[in-house]
């Protein structure tokens, strides 16, 4: 791929974002209904490839359930308001209430309480009474402090998700965590991210991830590219880890890394051309922050919003549109994208002609870039 010249002293590659691309059809179709949207990793299938987002506005135990009852994964802010306060409710009803101007500052506040380990346990001990996986996250920076705990506790799965998270962190004041130790040692599969690039997504395959995720998080909450200058177009970002799948896959004799779209996925367009380029499942924040069901209300925020030194995202108002049955599996009322993500899913699948997620991928995309005006 060439690249194109910003200046004299630097050149830059053409990098394409969801809006940029489109899936083409074939020559044949399917029936919706024949179509299969599951997806498995390591010893869990799952009906739908949808994980939610471990955002306090998206996953309480509550909603890690249904979503868990309803075919998808749930993962659990395990450095949330759930692990650090008795009465989670009354603190998320404060935050619902906080008007924009000092909200940054008692998101603050509210999220230097400590976490407590015994509150960590009895929120993935409900979840596991409801007989569905049990998905935690932790940041990179909390992991090895909290990691035994949740194990203890019972996980099925471990997520270690941040706005960038790398397999060689240098840092001179603190003992970095070791991924590939760390992971060999764990008796559970770890999703791990997050990546933008081929290097980076390689190099986190190579410490025993099952899972990669694809992206910054964050999404609509966030501010990564205001603040820090960074920003991933996520189609070529989850091509490249597509890419570093495929090659690890030979690499290392047969080991598949499932790749997760995990940011600017907010219709259910977003979530086919997230498939289409190589993602085998997708992380959802504001996507399932619209469900009625929703601890936050209506409104949505991530870690980067509450950092205690420098905040990266804003408490948005996303609104409400839907139950979150209705919202994964209709039937809509709207013509958004907004509504029946998995049925939209499905009927682009079943107008292209593929019957799998796995063949999906290999669908045909076009650059059709589109301006909404």
């Amino acid at each position: 791929m060439s690249d194109i010249e910003i200046g004299r002293a630097k050149r830059a590659r053409r990098a394409y974002a969801f809006d940029d691309i489109a899936v083409v059809p074939s020559r044949r179709t399917r029936d919706p209904h024949d179509v299969s949207v599951s997806w498995t990793i390591d010893a869990f299938t799952f009906d739908i490839p949808v994980l939610a987002a471990p955002m306090d506005s998206v996953v309480s135990p509550a909603t890690a359930i249904a979503i868990g009852k309803l075919g998808g994964l749930g993962v659990l802010d395990l450095e949330g308001v759930w692990t650090r306060y008795e009465d989670a409710d009354k603190v998320l009803k404060e935050i619902c209430g906080l008007k924009a101007e000092g909200a940054t500052k008692r998101l603050q506040e509210i999220y230097a309480e400590p976490i407590k380990p015994e509150l960590l346990k009895s929120r993935i001990a409900e979840i596991r009474a409801a007989g569905v996986p049990v998905a935690g996250a932790l940041s990179p920076q909390l992991t090895q402090e909290h990691y035994k705990t949740v194990i203890d506790a019972g996980v099925d799965l471990f997520v270690i998700r941040g706005t960038t998270v790398s397999a060689e962190h240098v840092s001179k004041g603190v003992e970095p965590l070791n991924l590939k130790k760390f992971i060999y040692e764990l008796d559970v599969p770890v999703i791990v991210g997050g990546a933008s690039t081929y290097t980076a997504a390689l190099h986190l395959m190579r410490t025993g991830a099952a899972g990669v995720l694809v992206g910054f998080g964050g999404g609509a909450a966030s501010t990564t590219r205001t603040s820090l200058g960074i920003h991933a177009p996520m189609a070529t970002a989850v091509a490249d880890v597509a890419g570093a799948r495929r090659d690890y896959l030979d690499e290392s004799g047969g080991r598949y890394v499932h790749v997760i779209a995990d940011g600017g996925l907010g219709t259910s367009g977003d979530i086919v051309k997230a498939i289409s380029v190589g993602a085998d499942a997708v992380m959802l924040g504001s996507t399932l922050a619209r469900a009625e069901e929703a601890p936050g209300g209506g409104w949505h925020w991530g870690s980067e919003a509450r950092h205690p030194e420098l905040p990266r995202g804003h408490r948005v108002e996303v609104g409400t549109v839907a139950p979150l049955e209705k919202l994964l599996f209709g039937p809509a009322d709207t013509a958004d994208g907004r509504v029946n993500l998995i049925g939209a899913l499905r009927r682009s699948m079943a107008t292209t002609g593929y019957s799998d997620l796995k063949e999906f991928q290999r669908v045909e995309v076009v650059i059709a870039p589109y301006h909404r005006g």
